[in-house]
């Protein structure tokens, strides 16, 4: 049930004039950052399904993705690309990290000048190992580019239940007014300057996500999915930082949180493709079954790049790799953890001269 009482809206407000808000990207978190964005401003959401486009508009409801969930009433919906590109004063990206650079050409078309511009898309570009917001500063030049990420759940969110993202922005003055736009009573937004630690959180915790669903799937025991959480995250802030992230970031909501989020529940697609993997699945059996992208399985081939050109030896994502990639079988215990390099806990990562 939306929560649109008078005390789900947040104790500051934007501006007098209220801010136009586009999310192009009709999935499961683009329809749920819109509906919080409804609560605060007039919010459009654009989908290229019409079906989608209609149910949202007549039944407040997107019942191809979240279907017995109840949306804002003041959402609407469009399939007019220009429209919702123009009529704008903030963009919000919810496409899949795959159509974000095609996405933001045809929105340059449209968008205004100095328009903010809000990435939600978590992974890297295949062949270019750019993150997205560098994407959409290539392809939206002279325009504020940010990040909204953290662990975030569509479903639970849409059901009510508390949860809190991170909001970076490369102008953080901009982002300190944008703040309240996705913020209500049980959806809290914080501030970061990092956008590159919060972006890195999000891309790199999709292929540990992998690893822990495996675990479940193998039917290995809390103390291994503790285990690979854990080494998980020492390596997802090993590259990050070396990569220009922050580790008090990484250790944050956009790294630590989302990690155990991604990868303790049953509603992550990323988790979902390792229990399945771990049960014995194909990788080609369980992506034809699924409707919505799983980004840690691209993710997978780039961190094993990005690790290799940083010089960090990383046996988990390499794991995944081989899994994804591969055909390995994913025995991840002995492979990645009992038959990797031992030594000083905070110091196995780094590959030696």
């Amino acid at each position: 049930m939306s929560d649109t009482s008078p005390d789900a809206r947040p104790t500051s407000t934007v501006s007098d004039t209220p801010i136009r808000v586009t999310v192009l990207g009709g999935g499961s978190w683009g329809t749920t950052v819109a509906h919080l964005a409804a609560h605060n401003a007039p919010t459009m959401l654009w989908a290229r399904d019409a079906q989608t486009v209609q149910s949202i508009n007549d039944e407040h409801r997107n019942t191809r993705y979240l279907a017995d969930y109840e949306l804002h009433a003041d959402l609407r919906a469009t399939d007019d690309f220009a429209q919702a590109c123009t009529d704008t004063d903030l963009l919000v990206m919810g496409v899949p990290t795959s159509a974000v650079r095609e996405t933001a050409a045809r929105a340059a078309r449209h968008l205004r000048p100095w328009v903010p511009v809000v990435s939600l898309s978590k992974g890297f570009e295949e062949g270019t190992y750019l993150r997205m917001t560098q994407i959409i500063e290539q392809e939206l030049p002279s325009r504020p580019v940010g990040v909204l990420t953290g662990p975030n759940l569509a479903k639970e969110i849409l059901a009510g239940q508390p949860a809190a993202a991170v909001l970076a922005m490369s102008e953080f003055h901009i982002a300190e007014r944008l703040q309240a736009l996705f913020t209500t009573s049980i959806f809290r937004v914080f501030l970061n300057h990092d956008v590159v630690g919060c972006e890195l959180g999000g891309a790199l915790k999709n292929v540990y996500a992998i690893a822990a669903g495996s675990a479940e799937g193998r039917g290995l025991g809390d103390n291994s999915r503790a285990a690979l959480l854990t080494r998980g995250l020492a390596e997802l802030i090993e590259l990050g930082t070396v990569m220009g992230g922050e580790p008090l970031t990484l250790a944050g909501l956009a790294g630590l949180g989302d990690l155990v989020a991604t990868c303790m529940s049953p509603q992550s697609r990323n988790s979902r493709v390792g229990r399945e993997l771990g049960e014995g699945r194909s990788m080609a059996d369980i992506l034809a079954d699924m409707d919505q992208v799983a980004e840690g399985v691209k993710a997978a081939k780039v961190v094993r790049e990005l690790a290799a050109h940083h010089g960090v030896h990383l046996p988990i994502a390499q794991q995944v790799y081989a899994v994804c990639w591969e055909d390995k079988n994913p025995e991840w215990a002995s492979d990645a953890l009992m038959r990797g390099r031992i030594g000083h806990e905070s110091g196995t990562l780094r590959t030696s001269p």
